[in-house]
């Protein structure tokens, strides 16, 4: 009876084989956990430390008005028209003299708070969409170039959806009529859900013109000038490749005390 030999050279290639297929599973497994890491940290940890930043800013916004001083409850306040400003007659309106009492925010300046009730959202405002600079810190940004609270035109503002706090991850629950407030140094300023464009081109750059329309959707939009809020942010969740558009029009102004 033969008993078999085996070579020394089979020995070594046996266990470089299981040398490999071990290193090759601890690649792996360390890759799983690198992606894992990277997940939780764009998912969880992005959106706690953001949330925290622009809390914080909420506050020290407050504190620089004077917080109190202005009622946040109700929808009471004075009326303006859709369309048309009102006259002129001798001295200016409240609307007018809180209007103009605003300085220009200086680029990714904090300079003004979104409230939307129905979403329990209450968040800073700052001038510019620069991600690093304003999307990221979990703030809504100002499209630059568009109008302020509360005058005639168009105040159009970005955010995220998903990661940095996502301020705008929930704006497709808005329904007609419900309420978004803009609370400024000056004034609170109220505007009544409109439309909602489901979804368009991440360029349609018509929808914050001081007469939205879209320029991809034509059937969505306005035809005469007035007092308009726009709301931006990236659809599907999770992707950037086209814009979820909600508008608003304004319906009162409370001046602050």
């Amino acid at each position: 009876m033969r008993v078999p030999v085996v070579q020394h050279t089979t020995r070594r290639q046996r266990a470089r084989r299981r040398r490999a297929l071990w290193t090759g599973g601890e690649l792996l497994v360390t890759a799983g956990l690198v992606l894992l890491l990277l997940v939780v940290h764009q998912l969880w940890w992005t959106n706690r430390e953001a949330r925290r930043g622009a809390e914080r800013k909420v506050e020290a916004l407050e504190r620089e008005w004077g917080d109190g001083a202005t009622d946040k409850g109700g929808d009471s306040g004075t009326p303006v028209p859709a369309a048309t400003p009102q006259p002129r007659t001798g001295t200016r309106d409240s609307r007018q003299v809180a209007t103009a009492a605003q300085p220009r925010p200086s680029w990714s300046q904090a300079y003004a708070i979104l409230v939307i009730p129905r979403l329990g959202l209450r968040v800073p405002v700052a001038e510019g969409v620069s991600k690093q600079e304003v999307l990221n810190k979990g703030y809504v940004g100002h499209y630059r170039g568009t109008g302020q609270p509360g005058q005639v035109g168009n105040f159009a503002l970005a955010g995220h959806r998903n990661t940095h706090g996502e301020p705008f991850r929930y704006i497709n629950r808005l329904r007609a009529k419900d309420l978004v407030e803009v609370e400024t140094k000056t004034a609170t300023y109220t505007y009544a859900v409109d439309r909602t464009l489901p979804q368009t081109s991440a360029g349609d750059s018509g929808v914050v013109r001081p007469i939205p329309r879209s320029t991809v959707e034509p059937g969505y939009g306005y035809s005469e000038p007035g007092y308009y809020i726009t709301l931006t942010t990236c659809t599907p969740e999770y992707t950037s490749r086209y814009r979820l558009v909600v508008w608003g029009k304004l319906v009162s102004m409370r001046p602050r005390a």
